[in-house]
């Protein structure tokens, strides 16, 4: 049993403040730490399902968060960027099942910490006219691959977003979004055991689980930028569409295409800051 782990660091218990996903300062050093026990607590409920082989891709910023040597032994680890396909990097036909922990909702959303992807470019990213946060639009692409999606933890606008995508997958639940930067949670000690369990209980599942397949033929994939200015940078690409001053668009014959030129507009955007 393969379990391939896409690990972000802002629907963590105990993290509310941009600040604790700022590599320099004291926040984030407990931030990754917290990070880093909530995977560990995704790998050991996964190995207590029966998993043999876990690989977890640090999917938050620099993707350099999560502790190495913090990291359960059983687990081999992604870090650094840039790296192709991102936040699944590494991801293949291999996997029985894909985990994201520690995630959030999107822009669109009235969650902690909410953002799509790259929160400096993009203020709204759809799929055939469907908004998707990350596990939405990276859980596309398992789906084209065969991979379902068995565990999202974060906090209730993310189960909210994203349950009806991922109708058989576990949520854990380890906070309630008070405001996009204030959160009421369960103690880090029980959002760990919730997520080991609901980790367990994924894997010894899998049999229900049912991949996420929601497109077919050509993708058409829109990129709403933060400004016009952004739009403008991303409008020079050939075959880009530009269809109103911030929104950019892209007929792809699959998500991976899109997840290719979502890359390419977040390492464009980083030229107009």
């Amino acid at each position: 049993m393969r379990v391939y782990i896409c690990a972000d660091i802002e629907g963590v218990a105990g993290v509310v403040t941009s600040q604790q996903g700022q590599p320099g300062n004291p926040e984030y050093e407990r931030a990754r730490r917290l990070m880093t026990e909530e995977v560990n607590a995704a790998i050991e409920g996964a190995l207590a399902g029966g998993a043999d082989y876990i690989l977890v891709n640090d999917s938050h910023g620099p993707m350099v968060n999560i502790i190495p040597e913090l990291l359960h032994p059983s687990a081999e680890l992604i870090l650094g960027r840039p790296k192709k396909f991102n936040m699944a990097a590494g991801l293949d036909e291999s996997f029985d099942m894909l985990f994201f922990t520690g995630h959030h909702a999107s822009a669109a959303q009235y969650g902690v910490l909410a953002h799509t992807t790259n929160g400096f470019a993009f203020r709204t990213i759809k799929l055939n006219g469907h908004i998707v946060g990350e596990p939405g639009f990276y859980g596309a692409y398992a789906g084209e691959l065969g991979v379902p999606v068995a565990l999202i933890s974060g906090d209730d606008q993310t189960e909210l977003e994203n349950r009806p995508f991922f109708p058989n997958a576990e949520f854990a639940t380890v906070k309630t979004a008070l405001g996009n930067r204030a959160a009421r949670q369960i103690s880090v000690h029980n959002a760990r055991a919730l997520i080991r369990g609901l980790a367990q209980r994924a894997v010894e599942r899998k049999n229900e689980l049912k991949t996420w397949k929601p497109f077919t033929g050509c993708i058409h994939a829109e990129f709403i930028m933060n400004s016009p200015l952004l739009a403008d940078q991303m409008a020079i690409i050939p075959c880009a569409k530009r269809t109103d001053a911030t929104t950019i668009s892209f007929d792809c014959a699959n998500v991976a295409e899109a997840v290719g030129w979502m890359g390419v507009l977040s390492g464009l955007s980083a030229s107009v800051r």
